[in-house]
């Protein structure tokens, strides 16, 4: 007899019965994934995107208030039925919003679904009437991948810590207050700067993703994933835990809210405001892209990482590195070991050109949300997957500047628009 014989057959015999289980479960989930991706392509062919240009008046006296305000209304949940998400195709709405400089010009872009069009310019015309929107072709189209002419480097920005740690907001930069324009600090004027530094030859796209965040079950799609965790339930935990870990440090006497650090109660009252806002499933993606001879490393690439931390706090979150184009540290070290060797060097030109085609074409096709839009660096854990923000953080982020914003190539529409009188003869 050969015990090692017999178990080897028994493990065989074993897994034959066991497939007839568990092979068509794999088969089942591969089918499901594959077909949901099918029919959501179907629905985002069918559902055409446009994007719309926002030309600023000269004169912006309102704050960030009034752009949360629109983020608010863009809240778009689209209950879904179980035919409609594994048939149609149905998802909830995305909206973009685009900073951009084209050589140093910039503008401000909103890509939306066509239907979605009407929504989008009413509630901008609702808190900032004085501006103009037009419907444009898309400015990515100015672009093609080619690596004998242009070098390109795109990222992803995410948040460090668990989503329910709020960055860095207009409201802790007192913008919520009135106060004279020339005393505001906007943390926005950092990022539009940046944009407007960029000389000849020389684009950088900032693409603002959101959609919005709900509990997901079946009638979204929702079969085979472990749903995330709730983030309104996580918080509340963590101010809870602070709370306690006070009143036990706490003498007899004293309250235990008094016994918190000042950084522990603004984390509190940062956390308890941003529970009150709506939240958004958000994705970050940047592009600095330049021709060979205008390409600068240090103010396109090393300028677009700065123009973010602005929105950090050392004692809540701040957006940071996630995914991106170029290669990381163990890449570059395996460069410079081995980059003598001509087909090692070819091949990581060509792994680095994959990545940069796959995110270009995610930027335009404005694909966060999907499967096919994610990418993971398994070594240094480093992905593309959406996180939590609320409609302060994204009115923190994205909204339409007062003169605080002095960019020489930030062009602003110098007439004003008023009603006509209405006693003109007809």
């Amino acid at each position: 007899m050969n015990p090692l014989g017999d178990l080897f057959t028994h493990v065989i015999y074993a897994l034959y019965l066991l497939a007839a289980v568990f092979v068509p479960v794999i088969l089942c989930y591969a089918f499901v994934r594959i077909w949901l991706r099918y029919v959501r392509a179907d629905f985002r062919n069918h559902n055409k995107g446009i994007l719309l240009e926002l030309k600023l008046p000269k004169d912006i006296t309102k704050s960030p208030a009034a752009m949360e305000l629109v983020f608010t209304a863009l809240y778009q949940t689209a209950a879904t039925s179980f035919l409609e998400t594994f048939w149609l195709g149905k998802v909830r709405p995305i909206f973009s919003f685009e900073l951009v400089s084209i050589e140093g010009k910039v503008k401000f872009f909103i890509w939306t679904r066509a239907s979605f069009k009407n929504i989008v310019e009413s509630q901008i015309y609702a808190q900032y009437p004085n501006v103009e929107i037009y419907e444009v072709p898309d400015y990515t189209d100015l672009i093609e991948h080619n690596q004998d002419d242009m070098i390109m480097w795109g990222t992803y920005f995410k948040k460090k810590v668990e989503g329910f740690f709020p960055i860095k907001t207009y409201i802790d930069y007192g913008m919520d207050e009135v106060v004279k324009e020339e005393y505001q600090i906007d943390p926005m004027t950092s990022v539009l700067e940046y944009l407007g530094s960029l000389g000849k030859d020389e684009y950088a796209w900032i693409q603002i993703l959101i959609q919005a965040h709900k509990s997901e079950g079946i009638n979204e799609g929702n079969i085979f994933h472990k749903r995330r965790p709730d983030w309104k339930k996580a918080a509340r935990e963590t101010i809870q835990t602070f709370r306690e870990e006070a009143s036990e440090k706490a003498n007899p006497d004293s309250r235990g809210f008094q016994q918190l650090t000042r950084g522990q109660q603004e984390t509190i009252t940062a956390m308890e405001r941003n529970l009150s806002k709506f939240p958004f499933e958000c994705m970050i993606r940047a592009f600095y892209i330049a021709k060979k001879d205008g390409f600068n490393s240090t103010l396109g690439i090393t300028g677009l990482i700065g123009s973010f931390r602005q929105y950090s706090s050392a004692h809540m979150n701040n957006l940071g590195l996630g995914w991106f184009t170029d290669h990381d540290d163990f890449g570059k070290d395996m460069v410079l070991l081995f980059g003598w060797f001509p087909p090692f060097r070819k091949a990581m030109r060509h792994r680095r050109d994959r990545m940069e085609q796959r995110m270009l074409q995610a930027y335009r096709d404005r694909g966060a949300f999907e499967s096919q839009y994610v990418e993971h660096n398994l070594i240094f854990k480093r992905t593309t997957l959406p996180f939590i923000m609320t409609t302060e953080e994204l009115a923190t982020v994205y909204h339409l500047p007062g003169n605080v914003a002095t960019t020489p190539t930030f062009d602003r529409i110098m007439a004003k628009k008023a009603e006509a009188p209405s006693n003109l003869p007809i």
